[in-house]
């Protein structure tokens, strides 16, 4: 069934018609992403978790527990017909706060990314197109932030600001956006000198509407690429900042914090507390790196080329 799914999805590479009279033309890079199995399979199963996370109040009959209501009636549990993946210390159901947690998950990866791309894009693109002394201060700035572990870094910026969910996020945007800035810097250099973007400066169009116009769009391609991977390492950091205890606090359904309170009952043989969060997190983080290596693929020219 899976194997027919995943072949009808090939097909539509050559044959799907999208509404409203748009076509995919092969050889584009969304044609390239369809006929790729790897990537089509990583996308609908980050389509599934999307569409959990969205319903998930509506998916479980334990919706209050996966909320953080303790039950205490149910505590250990293991994995069975009524709990499929069992149910933790407090006896919430773990399937319950697995949904819930992909809310949180998502959430954070979107949000993390997002905020560094602006910051990234608009500062590279601003060093890459000035140069000089622009360029100078805004690449000094980024060495700085880039001569610390990120790791080390969000750490220590989500224990100076304290533990939750906003502060996690926060931390772990102001570790990345260096990345960002020096990608798109690299590509704006190159862009700036293309014919199209001399003839504007010629005809007087000023300096930030040609980086809003044809610096940022020409460049963003690798930036799609590298954020498609960075969600899932996001979604990575978080839980990291999570298990330390600096991250979202109890009772929110954060599969990091979730992988450390059961950590403590492993020996003990209540081994499904951690190891259905800890499946969760390594099986959206492959999805988002997958998938970016696909885009990554797709929109290479050269890999192009070597389609046959």
């Amino acid at each position: 069934m899976a194997r027919r799914a995943i072949k009808y999805l090939q097909l539509l590479g050559d044959q799907f018609m999208p509404p409203f009279g748009l076509q995919i033309k092969p050889g584009s890079t969304i044609w390239f992403i369809m006929r790729d199995r790897i990537a089509l399979t990583c996308f609908s199963f980050l389509l599934l978790l999307t569409l959990v996370a969205i319903f998930a109040p509506y998916l479980t009959p334990y919706a209050a527990e996966g909320r953080g209501t303790p039950n205490m009636a149910n505590r250990f549990i293991p994995p069975s017909y009524e709990h499929p993946l069992g149910t933790d210390v407090l006896g919430r159901d773990q399937l319950a706060r697995i949904f819930f947690g992909a809310r949180i998950a998502l959430l954070i990866a979107i949000v993390v990314v997002s905020i560094a791309v602006f910051i990234g894009v608009i500062l590279g693109a601003l060093a890459g197109y000035f140069g000089g002394w622009v360029d100078d201060i805004i690449m000094r700035i980024t060495d700085i932030f880039l001569a610390f572990p990120p790791l080390l870094l969000a750490i220590a910026i989500a224990a100076a600001l304290g533990p939750s969910l906003i502060n996690t996020m926060v931390s772990i945007a102001l570790t990345w956006w260096p990345w960002y800035t020096r990608l798109v810097r690299g590509q704006a250099i190159s862009v700036r000198e293309r014919n199209y973007v001399r003839a504007a400066r010629a005809i007087g169009v000023n300096d930030i509407t040609i980086i809003r116009r044809h610096i940022i769009p020409n460049v963003f391609t690798p930036v799609l690429v590298q954020a498609a991977m960075d969600m899932g390492w996001a979604i990575l950091t978080s839980a990291g900042l999570s298990f330390i205890g600096l991250g979202p606090q109890p009772p929110t359904a954060d599969w990091g914090l979730m992988v450390n309170e059961g950590r403590r009952y492993i020996l003990a043989g209540r081994w499904w507390i951690s190891t259905f969060s800890g499946l969760a997190l390594f099986l959206t983080a492959l999805a988002f790196n997958l998938l970016g290596d696909s885009i990554r693929d797709a929109a290479d020219p050269h890999m192009k080329g070597t389609e046959t």
